[in-house]
């Protein structure tokens, strides 16, 4: 297979350990980036940033802030306690008094905030400045992505960026049946340690969110509305639990899909229930979920990394896929089932980060798994009706579209609402 190597290079990129909200975290390890080239503590912070990250950064708790939210704070814990090293744990080895620190370097320093103009969905630009130098980094496009460093209006290190468009050319893009084939056929030493790493990470914090009392405790209440909840019912909630305890600052990682610690949650935690369900052997699961991640990365080439369209929609119709491969579906039936689960949500809302995203993670779970049931039973929407195509690839293509050409207004509306007082 000539994608294999491709294949390979897409799941260990894209599946890596992230403490926190990935979208503050990326504020604060450009901080802590900014921080380490400027060779001090800053006296004045200047950040512009896009608005899909005001977005998703202010209604989620930035980990061991001691319940604290916003750009600012991010800014600050990159500042006060950040390991530049770590990337996306920046924050993953910061003292206990954390809160505290940040509380006293917001009163010290201050940290100036505005909207960036570039036209780029994902932008983080950060100034600082002491004792008479300055130090600057930019962070596009994706969450570790260093466009810029300067140091004294020198320039330490540079990245080519294309121009920002609506339009999305899907360069190097997956295909679903390349993805069926790839996990049926993949050595399990090649992607037993990435895959193992996501399940152990993504069950503990979805155990702590079920025994914690974590944001709006959605996992817990889809398990106690019935007596004896049924695996579907389980899948919904192990994925929702996760969520409630990343949105509210839990402090321990998970691990993403497509730069989302909410959708690596969705996709891991309905399939793990489902082998336990079926027992299914664990070569079976690491395979279902080898098929599942690259499911979603496919989904998110098309849609992007940031936008008004929920993300948790994607990561629920790819569990639901790596579910039915635990099934003994073929690619037929897997491709339906995905196509079913697109058509039932589309177009749910992305209005950021914060604890409502968990019932829209156990909605999305449900959503695919209907797309599966019928799918197993022969129905299936097809080409024509509402945003479906013909063939997966095509629909996927135009729930790309709508996204990114559709929900870009409705993105700017949602921003607006959330800043209103």
């Amino acid at each position: 297979m000539r994608e294999y190597a491709q294949y390979l290079r897409v799941l260990k990129e894209q599946l890596v350990p992230a403490t926190g909200c990935t979208e503050p975290i990326a504020l604060a390890y450009a901080a802590a980036v900014c921080k380490k080239t400027l060779g001090g503590v800053p006296e004045l912070v200047e950040a512009a940033v896009s608005g899909s990250i005001i977005k998703n950064v202010k209604s989620v708790v930035v980990p061991t802030t001691n319940g604290m939210k916003g750009i600012e704070t991010a800014i600050a814990a990159g500042i006060t306690v950040g390991d530049a090293e770590q990337e996306l744990q920046v924050l993953a080895s910061a003292p206990e008094n954390t809160g505290e620190l940040v509380q006293a370097f917001l009163k010290a320093c201050p940290i100036r905030v505005r909207l960036a103009d570039s036209g780029r969905v994902f932008d983080i630009q950060i100034t600082m400045c002491r004792a008479g130098h300055s130090a600057f980094v930019r962070i596009a496009d994706t969450h570790t992505n260093i466009v810029r460093l300067e140091r004294d209006g020198q320039l330490l290190a540079e990245k080519p960026l294309p121009l920002p468009t609506n339009e999305n050319v899907e360069e190097n893009a997956l295909q679903i049946a390349k993805i069926y084939e790839f996990a049926r056929i993949c050595h399990l030493e090649d992607v037993a340690e990435t895959i193992e790493n996501q399940i152990a990470c993504n069950q503990r914090l979805s155990q702590e969110g079920m025994e914690g009392a974590w944001g709006a405790e959605i996992g817990r209440i889809l398990l106690a509305s019935e007596a004896r909840p049924n695996v579907k019912l389980r899948a919904m909630a192990a994925a929702a639990a996760g969520s409630d305890a990343r949105m509210s600052g839990c402090e321990l990682p998970a691990v993403i899909n497509s730069g989302s610690g909410n959708q690596g949650m969705t996709i891991t935690m309905p399939v793990l229930e489902y082998a336990q369900e079926l027992g299914s052997s664990h070569d079976e699961l690491i395979r279902a979920l080898v098929l599942a991640n690259l499911t979603a990365v496919r989904i998110k080439q098309s849609i992007g990394y940031l936008s008004a369209y929920c993300g948790a929609i994607c990561a629920g119709c790819a569990a639901a896929a790596g579910i039915a491969y635990l099934h003994g579906a073929d690619q037929s039936l897997i491709e339906h089932t995905v196509v079913n689960g697109l058509a039932i949500l589309s177009g749910t809302i992305c209005d950021g980060a914060k604890p409502s995203c968990a019932a829209k993670i156990a909605m999305a779970v449900n959503a695919g798994l209907l797309g599966f049931e019928m799918a197993k039973t022969g129905k299936e929407f097809v080409g024509g009706e509402g945003i479906i195509k013909k063939g997966i690839e095509n629909t996927i293509r135009e729930v790309g579209v709508l996204s990114r050409e559709g929900m870009d207004v409705t993105n700017q509306v949602i921003l607006d609402i959330m800043v209103k007082d």
